[in-house]
């Protein structure tokens, strides 16, 4: 391949002295390579005389397969280069859309500012995705029982909270109890039948009740927009509450029942099982642990 590529060199050139200073080697350097190409094949590349360089037949046609072959080994290189040293080359992240925006948003666009030569491709859907199938490099979940086969890394609890504002409570019966949510307004998800029951745990306690309203929306901050401004009770998940709960623009509601849905558990990060992690998607991980990450607590 080395003599390969001093030829197509040489030919680029159009002499042997500057293919050398090109390649940083001597000019008979250089020639001894295309020397050993043409014994190799058996062919004329060159014509030399004491003033040009010029290819023959055999020549011209070696240096267009000659030009591709070069340029898919560079493209080889740089395919491999991604998997050592350096972060560098792209990384597909796929994550829930709530989840994505208010929390793995502004970290993302950190990592990106400290590494230069990664590439972020970010899929924000709810869907379940499969990272291996579908060529994704990692995966955000939300659940208790991360999957077989794939390497997990805990990245925070998510609970889902019941808010209403201050003027709402003001106006409404207070709530005491999951059963008392049956007389307000409330604003759920819609997107599955289930959704229109909401399940409460507390000890050895279970609570499920159904719950109806005016406004029904599956987008986390457009129920937090509704809550806030006094359309009912809403159900929302902890990261995009704590700003609102801190300024006092809504109260958390039945703080001492867990509300059971499938939107809740650990967010974790899932990748493939390997003994070998490309350096680019170790940087990712490494710093979404480090910014996400809850410190475990000592025994």
């Amino acid at each position: 391949m080395q003599e390969l590529v001093a030829f197509v060199r040489v030919a680029e050139a159009g002499s042997f002295s500057a293919a050398a200073r090109r390649q940083g080697v001597t000019p008979s350097a250089i020639s001894r390579q295309v020397a050993r190409l043409e014994k190799a094949l058996g062919l004329a590349l060159l014509q030399r005389t004491t003033r040009q360089l010029r290819l023959t037949d055999a020549g011209l046609a070696v240096l267009e397969h000659g030009r591709a072959m070069v340029a898919a080994a560079r493209a080889t290189l740089e395919v491999a280069e991604g998997h050592v040293g350096t972060p560098r080359g792209r990384v597909r992240i796929s994550a829930p859309k709530a989840f994505a925006r208010q929390v793995l948003h502004r970290p993302v666009l950190d990592f990106l500012q400290r590494f230069p030569e990664v590439d972020v491709h970010f899929l924000v859907q709810d869907r379940p995705v499969d990272a291996l199938r579908e060529g994704v490099d990692l995966v955000v979940r939300l659940t208790d029982d991360p999957p077989p086969g794939m390497v997990a890394r805990a990245l925070m609890p998510v609970q889902q909270w019941v808010l209403a504002s201050p003027a709402y409570l003001a106006a409404h019966a207070p709530v005491h109890t999951p059963e008392d949510l049956m007389a307000h307004s409330c604003i759920a998800l819609g997107e599955q039948e289930r959704d229109g029951r909401w399940r409460f745990v507390r000890g050895d306690d279970v609570a499920e009740v159904p719950v109806s309203g005016r406004y029904t929306v599956n987008h986390s901050e457009m129920r937090l927009a509704a809550v806030e401004a006094g359309l009912g009770i809403g159900c929302m998940p902890d990261f995009g509450a704590r700003e609102a709960l801190a300024a006092g623009r809504v109260v958390r509601l039945l703080a001492d029942w867990t509300f059971d849905t499938h939107y809740q558990g650990t967010a974790y990060l899932l990748f493939a099982a390997s003994r070998y992690t490309a350096p680019k998607v170790r940087a990712l991980i490494d710093h979404l642990v480090a910014v996400l990450a809850v410190p475990a607590q000592p025994g």
